[in-house]
């Protein structure tokens, strides 16, 4: 798919631009109720992402967003915490940091590119499990179609206090390890979960990871869930948690297969 056309990234920060004009904001409890497993995610002295619970004790998020935006250096646990279903200054749920996870490939740096986009994700493991009734983990759904309608909940510059829903967009094509969807995400949605529908459920079928522009269209891109996420949650279970990062290679993924690159900008 990416051989086909450019795609013009920029890689989302923590808590730096206004909300989408398409949001919706969840102000009621009755509108916020079957959302309360999201939440912010707090970096001192660092900004805030939003993600997603998908076990009582690991909340789901970019790996972008577990690394200082003015150092680079990946953040110490001890500055993370979750707010689950944060809403007008009160969590439904709140926990703090024990370790982050982050898959792999990932390779945090400035430029961003479709393999960095591929790789940007993290499961940040709470000190103690979120036992609570009315928060439920989502459970996650492995591969969207093209056209398959997808929600985002998210929290951002502008709206930080209670999250906000955008329901108009859907897949628009996918690479096997990238999604890339219509919805109108901006500065400060890094990490937010992306629903798809299945069985009467909200499943999280991805993380939002960058914008970008398509022949004149916004455009959001997000990690596939299938296979990098079970990478990731694979190595949580035989590494305790202790990544070794391996090293980039000297050509690019589009390099090694032949393809054309795309076309990039950094904020």
């Amino acid at each position: 798919m990416f051989a086909r056309f450019a795609l013009f990234i920029c890689l989302m920060l923590p808590m730096v631009a206004q909300a989408g004009q398409s949001l919706h904001k969840l102000l009621s409890a009755d509108e916020a109720r079957a959302w309360q497993a999201v939440g912010r995610i707090n970096m001192k002295d660092a900004g805030f992402c939003t993600g997603a619970m998908i076990a009582p004790n690991l909340v789901l998020t970019a790996a972008h967003c577990v690394f200082d935006p003015k150092t680079g250096e990946k953040l110490d646990p001890a500055r993370i915490s979750f707010l689950a279903g944060w809403r007008q200054g009160r969590a439904a749920a709140e926990g703090k940091a024990r370790r982050t996870i982050v898959h792999p490939d990932y390779v945090h740096g400035k430029s961003a590119k479709v393999e960095r986009v591929a790789a940007d994700i993290a499961v940040i493991e709470l000190e103690h499990p979120i036992r609570n009734a009315a928060i439920v983990p989502f459970e996650r759904y492995r591969r969207p179609n093209i056209g398959d309608p997808v929600k985002i909940v998210s929290y951002a510059k502008g709206r930080a206090e209670m999250p906000s829903l955008e329901e108009a967009c859907e897949v628009l094509g996918k690479d096997p390890k990238v999604l890339v969807l219509s919805c109108n995400v901006n500065f400060g949605s890094s990490g937010s979960p992306i629903f798809v529908m299945h069985d009467g459920k909200a499943k999280i079928a991805s993380v939002v990871s960058a914008k970008a522009n398509y022949q004149d269209n916004n455009v959001a891109l997000g990690t596939s869930l299938g296979q990098p996420l079970e990478e990731l949650l694979a190595e949580l279970a035989k590494s305790n948690g202790v990544f070794k990062s391996k090293k980039p290679g000297r050509l690019s993924l589009n390099d090694q297969l032949g393809r054309k690159p795309a076309t990039f900008f950094t904020n």
